[in-house]
């Protein structure tokens, strides 16, 4: 697991690392700065080159510029500076007076470093740090930035104005969220962590992983039967929207559960029961199934919502719900969330969450695991917030999915997901776990289709083709 910290994170575990473990600005701007260069020099030798220019700004991220420069003449490259003009800090001024090399009057070289901003940017990009952040990106050049491409917002991974689109990004102490939410992935190209011994006094942010999590898929037991991975019902489907129930049924048939049942309208019974012999039809839920999911193409009505209320109140197993389940609480009332006896897993896209929260798009991008967590501890549930970065969050603990490519970003991809995510529920995970499974194994399968036949044309059936490959790196390992 890898830890990502908010900019407020970030800021109070160097506090704590100058106060109380008593290690220097001074030291830790070092550190940052010779880690840069290492990462650098790694990315010349591998491109075959000697020269670097690095573009340093006022701040300490310029100050890590500095170093860095300085630290990479010592070895014996080219290094060039171009020094945006402000006023500088005092650990930026240092260490901008110990660089003793060439200044550039105008941006240029193959491989160019970003270290104007770090993760301190609290307004619009403007002006002069505009005009330079256009020329690093319309330069042609090999970009690394330090800590944060800058322009991009630490915290929600939102351009800021403008923001430099780099081929790397060197984190410096930790992931930073803005790197994997928003914009985030499209801007920082590669992602390598230095570790330069700041500290945090306490261990609550959110975690990512960029492998998937072996434990979600425990070894399975030769001595077993249907009934010991469970029975997942899916409430899905109707005439105007079949293909949903297709897509949520063939997910819930590659989670290794027991029982795949499916509660649909009587002309989609038996159209799907040709293709499909192994699942169990009906048009009435199964109750005493271990995990339940609802609302995928079901079309948004009092009586689908009137359904919810009657699931909550009664069943005590693990309730997913999704797509137009969501959109009925939205118009007919979320509260009925707060009075249930099971747990309970939402599966929102963006905007659907933020029909189901009264604000706006903006301001669910602005602050996604924020958001998140508020919802998850007022109504007691676990929310999976759908994006290019997935956030589940349980009120808890907060996870990160990374997993995936834009092949997703088509229709389809949710159903198959809530299928997913019902059938690892049933086989015994938790909501979060089951959620984490979920978003990981078929993101990987996402990215497997993309390679196969590109992000353009990789379909929602290609992905679902691949799950058995994403399932299967992971169940080798055991």
């Amino acid at each position: 697991m890898e830890r990502v910290l908010t900019s407020d994170e970030m800021r109070e575990a160097d506090r704590y690392t100058i106060n109380t473990l008593k290690i220097s600005s001074e030291t830790l701007m070092s550190r940052a700065g010779v880690a840069l260069a290492d990462e650098v020099e790694t990315t010349l030798n591998s491109l075959n080159s000697k020269s670097v220019s690095v573009v340093c700004g006022t701040g300490n991220n310029g100050g890590d510029g500095y170093v860095c420069a300085t630290e990479l003449k010592n070895r014996g490259f080219d290094v060039k500076v171009y020094a945006v003009e402000g006023n500088l800090s005092a650990d930026c001024k240092r260490e901008k007076d110990r660089y003793k090399g060439v200044y550039l009057r105008h941006i240029t070289g193959a491989i160019i470093v970003d270290c104007i901003f770090g993760t301190g940017l609290s307004r619009p990009v403007e002006g002069a740090f505009a005009e330079v952040i256009n020329n690093i990106n319309s330069c042609g050049a090999y970009v690394i930035s330090a800590d944060i491409p800058s322009g991009l917002n630490s915290d929600s991974g939102l351009v800021m104005g403008v923001c430099v689109k780099a081929d790397k990004t060197v984190a410096i102490g930790e992931l930073k969220t803005g790197m994997l939410l928003n914009d985030g992935l499209d801007r920082c190209g590669k992602i390598v962590k230095k570790d330069i011994g700041i500290t945090r006094p306490k261990d609550n942010y959110a975690l990512t992983n960029f492998s998937l999590n072996e434990a979600l898929f425990g070894k399975r037991k030769r001595n077993s039967n249907k009934g010991t991975y469970g029975a997942a019902s899916i409430v899905a489907g109707c005439e105007k929207y079949p293909g949903a129930a297709v897509l949520a049924v063939q997910g819930a048939l590659r989670s290794g559960c027991g029982y795949v049942k499916l509660a649909t309208c009587e002309k989609l019974k038996y159209a799907m029961a040709v293709k499909f012999p192994q699942v169990i039809y009906s048009e009435d839920l199964d109750i005493n199934s271990q995990a339940v999911a609802i609302g995928m193409g079901c079309g948004v009505s009092k009586e689908l919502y009137q359904r919810i209320k009657y699931i909550l109140e009664n069943y005590t197993g693990k309730l997913l719900i999704d797509a137009d389940g969501l959109n009925a609480l939205a118009k007919y009332g979320v509260e009925i969330l707060k009075n249930k006896k099971c747990e309970v897993l939402i599966t929102p896209h963006i905007k659907e969450f933020a029909r189901l929260t009264k604000c706006s798009v903006q301001d669910v991008q602005n602050s996604p695991i924020e958001h998140a967590k508020k919802f998850a501890d007022e109504y007691k549930v676990c929310v999976v917030l759908k994006s290019c970065s997935s956030v589940i969050c349980d009120g808890y603990k907060t996870f990160i999915n990374v997993k995936g490519s834009s092949a997703l970003a088509k229709g389809g991809s949710g159903d198959m997901l809530s299928g997913f995510i019902c059938g690892s529920l049933a086989r015994g995970l938790c909501v979060y776990d089951a959620a984490v499974c979920g978003v990981t194994a078929l993101g990987l399968a996402a990215e497997i289709s993309s390679k196969e036949k590109s992000d353009y044309c990789a379909t929602a059936a290609d992905i679902l083709k691949n799950l058995h490959f994403s399932v299967k790196h992971l169940t080798d390992k055991n």
